[in-house]
């Protein structure tokens, strides 16, 4: 048996969340095409007869402009401690930016092993990898270098096999079937949330979150209260739309994912608030999970 934990680091938009669906073959962690959409440190864990490894999510780490920011980056440099290996995620698709080299830089201080993991590969030819390859090489003494595609599955289990040679321990922290340390509550605000960043794109970036009021799982059916909460009532009304039709197309499109979760019909509720400066409010960021003690 050999067992560990790795986490995942990188930029904002690198694809972490979705390397983690792929890992574990479920949707752990919502994805968009916007910056900064993983807020927590999520836990995906890859389950084979003699090998469990628990895959750490991270924020992605950034300038921070304000306390939910400094969170997210105190959350991600914590994943560095205690654990097995880093995979430092970077999109193969854009150049090396000054993001990536302030975080190479707080790999110099740990003893952890680093593999450097190429994503978005189905976006290069096969000479601008081994260009990228040879341009990383030369910036820090990775262990290991894998190239994938996320998205398309591709090298997925290599990863896997190159991070099993880093496992240090040897029990299951976790149960055989188990795939993911988050409660229902968390991934259903976690999928509705997706759901507006997704449907209002570049209009409602960082300022809406989401909490889930209440749930109930009735015998044939789960009954679900969610408030989506802004910083402006100007948001607000993007996230209604006309005569409502937004919310109602959030709310139809999440119904859909939280029906697979529970594999039972939903009845959803959503509500939209608008709570000023929220991101600074450190009784409501408790409430969401993120704690200044982490």
């Amino acid at each position: 048996m050999k067992s560990g934990f790795v986490s995942i680091i990188g930029r904002p938009n690198t694809g972490k969340s979705t390397l983690l669906n792929s890992i574990v073959n479920a949707k752990l962690a919502i994805t968009s095409n916007i910056a900064g959409t993983t807020r927590n440190t999520i836990e995906g864990i890859y389950n084979e007869p003699e090998t469990q490894i628990i895959f750490i999510d991270t924020p992605g780490i950034h300038k921070p402009k304000n306390k939910l920011g400094r969170i997210l980056n105190r959350e991600s440099y914590t994943a560095t401690r205690n654990i097995d290996a880093i995979l430092f995620l970077v999109d193969s698709s854009v150049p090396f930016g000054a993001g990536d080299e302030y975080i190479l830089k707080t790999f110099k201080s740990t003893d952890v092993p680093v593999i450097l993991v190429l994503n978005k590969i189905d976006k290069i030819t096969d000479e601008k990898l081994l260009n990228k390859i040879n341009e990383y090489k030369d910036l820090f003494p990775f262990a290991d270098i894998v190239p994938v595609s996320a998205l398309k599955d591709d090298n997925i289990k290599e990863l896997i096999n190159v991070v099993k040679k880093y496992l240090t321990d040897n029990i299951r922290y976790y149960k055989s079937d188990q795939i993911t340390n988050l409660n229902p509550k968390f991934m259903i605000s976690e999928l509705v949330r997706e759901k507006v960043l997704r449907l209002t794109k570049m209009e409602v970036p960082h300022s809406v979150t989401c909490m889930t009021s209440h749930y109930e799982v009735k015998k044939d059916l789960v009954e679900v209260y969610v408030d989506i909460i802004v910083d402006r009532d100007s948001l607000k009304k993007i996230i209604i739309g006309k005569g409502g039709a937004m919310l109602k197309e959030i709310g139809t499109q999440a119904r859909l994912d939280i029906e697979t979760m529970f594999d039972k019909k939903v009845y959803l509720e959503l509500y939209c608030k608008t709570v000023p400066k929220w991101r600074e409010k450190e009784f409501l960021l408790n409430d969401l999970g993120f704690s200044k003690d982490k």
